[in-house]
């Protein structure tokens, strides 16, 4: 299994429009705060699956060479984790997509016109798709219901997907995420920012902890982190580097003044 970053930011994201802080600066330099909306890419040997479909959906399946997917999941209905999905429309037809029944409600009311194909899902109950399991738990994402995360399992190996959440989510959710060898988590803002629908840098370690989570990146990244290359841990400039969970950041040791952010085009070998 192979997890891509398509995107990493936040709605707005990075940089944003009308402002010059230093994150936003280096994004419009090239460097890599540079954070497009919200998509992962899922790979086996079997197919291609993408986590959401953010506004920049049609630049991240150019820049990675995507021309066609086996399904979409969606995580909830706020717009930029659904709206790049109209870049579909003479390219793909009747695509694939799960969700929960009231997320797929919303979306589709907007989208219905490319005709997807729908696949209601319920919270903890598993689905296959391209050779691995699938499973959607409930998350705490107010004021909206019905968000999601996910577990992805194929071949012995777990990934966790928070997706947007705060930290106190239901009991059953926790126990679905425990010991995943990656945990993708949501990190808006640095610790000394308290936010009520998202998780800062210190909560996300704490989910990461609380799951016994093997490794940890961050996404969902706003411009209110300095620039990348100062606050992350990861820094690799090349598109095609694959990391290993056993390279990657472990929540169980501090990281001090920087986070394990993730970044756009970031690959995962698992």
């Amino acid at each position: 299994m192979r997890i891509t970053l398509l995107g990493t930011g936040d709605a707005t994201g990075t940089p944003k429009i009308d402002c010059s802080c230093p994150t936003c600066k280096d994004a419009l330099n090239g460097g890599q705060s540079e954070r497009l909306r919200s998509a992962i890419l899922v790979e086996t040997e079997k197919g291609r699956v993408l986590i959401d479909t953010g506004p920049d959906l049609r630049y991240q399946l150019i820049r990675e060479g995507i021309t066609h997917v086996d399904g979409c999941i969606w995580t909830h209905s706020h717009y930029d984790h659904y709206a790049g999905f109209v870049e579909f429309h003479r390219i793909q037809k009747h695509v694939p997509v799960y969700g929960v029944t009231t997320t797929l409600d919303y979306i589709l009311n907007y989208l219905h016109f490319l005709q997807p194909k729908r696949y209601d899902v319920r919270f903890h109950e598993p689905f296959e798709l391209i050779g691995a399991t699938f499973t959607l738990f409930e998350v705490s994402h107010p004021r909206l219901k019905d968000c999601a995360g996910m577990v992805i399992e194929e071949n012995g190996k777990k990934v966790a997907i928070t997706g947007d959440t705060r930290l106190e989510i239901p009991v059953e959710s926790i126990e679905a995420m425990m010991g995943a060898d990656l945990l993708i988590a949501d990190a808006i803002a640095p610790p000394e920012i308290r936010l009520i629908k998202h998780m800062n840098a210190e909560e996300a370690l704490e989910m990461a902890r609380r799951t016994d989570a093997k490794s940890v990146i961050f996404t969902h990244i706003s411009h209110l982190y300095p620039p990348h290359n100062k606050a992350s841990l990861y820094n690799s400039t090349q598109p095609n580097d694959e990391y290993t969970p056993e390279k990657l950041h472990s929540p169980q040791k501090r990281a001090d003044e920087r986070w394990p952010l993730g970044y756009d085009r970031m690959k995962i070998r698992l």
